[in-house]
C-alpha cells in the first residue's frame, strides 16, 4: 500500500470519527442518569445504564400525539414538494415557453435568500389566512422553504433525460400529462428518492416554524415538544434531550437506509458532485 493511500485512509478515518463521534455520544448519553451526565470530567460509556429517559418520553409525555404530528407534517411537505417540484422541474427542463429562463433564474435566486428573511412575511400570511395552530399553517411555510432546492434538483436531473423519449411519446399521441406520468416520473426515481430524503429531513427536524405556528400542545411536533419539556428556565434535562434526539433521528435513518442507493445516484446525476 502506497504512502498516499495510507494517508487517505487516515484522513477518512479522522473524518468518520468527527462525524460519527457526536452521534455515538448522543446514543450513549441517552442511557445515562442525569447526575452522570453532569459529571466532570465526562465519560463516554455509562457507568449506570438506565432507561428512565426513554420511559419519560414514551409514558411521561404525550408521545403518540407529538410523533403523529411530526409524521403528518413531514409527510405532507414531502408529498407536496415531490409533486410540485417534479412538475415545475419538468416544465423548466423540457417545455419551451416564454419566460422559462427568467423563471429558472428566479428559482436560483431564491436559493440564495436566507430562510430567516422570509420567516416574518410567511407568518403574517399564515396569520391573515387564519391558519395559525393548524397543520396547513405548518405545511405551507415548509413547502415554500423546501421548494427552490427541489425545483433545481429535479430540473437538473430531468434535463439529462434524452429528448428522443419525449419526442417518441408525442409522436404516439401522448400529451404532456401522459409524458410526465408515464415517461418522466419512472425515469426520475433516483432524483425523487434524493428529494424525498432531503425534504423529509428538513421538515422532520424543523423547529422554528412549528414552534411559532403551533399554539397548543396537541399541535406540537417532536422537536418542539422535546425542547419545551427538556429545556427549562433554570436547568436542562440532558438525558431526556439525548433520548429524544435518538427517537427523532431514527425515522430519518430508516428512510435513508431504504433509499440510499437511489439517493447517491440522484445526487450524482443532478450536478451536486
Amino acid at each position: 500500500m502506497s504512502a498516499g493511500r495510507r494517508l487517505l485512509y487516515v484522513v477518512l478515518s479522522l473524518g468518520l470519527v468527527a462525524f460519527a463521534g457526536p452521534f455515538v455520544w448522543m446514543v450513549l448519553s441517552s442511557f445515562k442518569p442525569e447526575s452522570e451526565l453532569r459529571r466532570v470530567p465526562a465519560t463516554w460509556l455509562p457507568e449506570t445504564v438506565t432507561l428512565d429517559n426513554y420511559t419519560t418520553i414514551f409514558t411521561g409525555l404525550d408521545f403518540p400525539t407529538y410523533f403523529t404530528n411530526s409524521v403528518l407534517v413531514a409527510a405532507a411537505v414531502t408529498v407536496g414538494n415531490l409533486a410540485l417540484c417534479s412538475m415545475l422541474g419538468y416544465a423548466l427542463a423540457k417545455i419551451d415557453f416564454p419566460g422559462r429562463r427568467a423563471m429558472f433564474v428566479l428559482v436560483i435566486s431564491m436559493l440564495m435568500i436566507p430562510a430567516m428573511v422570509t420567516f416574518v412575511p410567511q407568518f403574517v400570511l399564515v396569520s391573515q389566512f387564519g391558519l395559525v395552530n393548524t397543520y396547513p399553517g405548518m405545511v405551507l411555510p415548509l413547502l415554500a422553504l423546501a421548494g427552490p432546492l427541489g425545483v433545481f434538483l429535479m430540473r437538473q436531473y430531468i434535463s439529462e433525460l434524452p429528448d428522443e423519449l419525449i419526442d417518441a411519446a408525442r409522436i404516439d399521441g401522448a400529451g404532456e400529462p401522459q409524458i410526465f406520468w408515464r415517461v418522466i416520473l419512472p425515469l426520475s426515481r433516483p432524483a425523487l428518492a434524493a428529494l424525498t430524503i432531503v425534504t423529509f429531513l428538513g421538515a422532520w427536524n424543523n423547529f422554528l416554524i412549528p414552534l411559532v405556528i403551533a399554539q397548543t400542545e396537541d399541535k406540537y411536533t417532536m422537536p418542539v415538544a422535546l425542547a419545551l419539556y427538556s429545556v427549562g428556565q433554570n436547568s436542562t434535562r440532558f438525558g431526556l434531550l439525548m433520548a429524544g434526539a435518538v427517537v427523532v433521528v431514527l425515522p430519518v435513518l430508516l428512510i435513508f437506509v431504504a433509499l440510499q442507493r437511489y439517493f447517491v445516484q440522484g445526487i450524482a446525476m443532478t450536478g451536486f458532485k
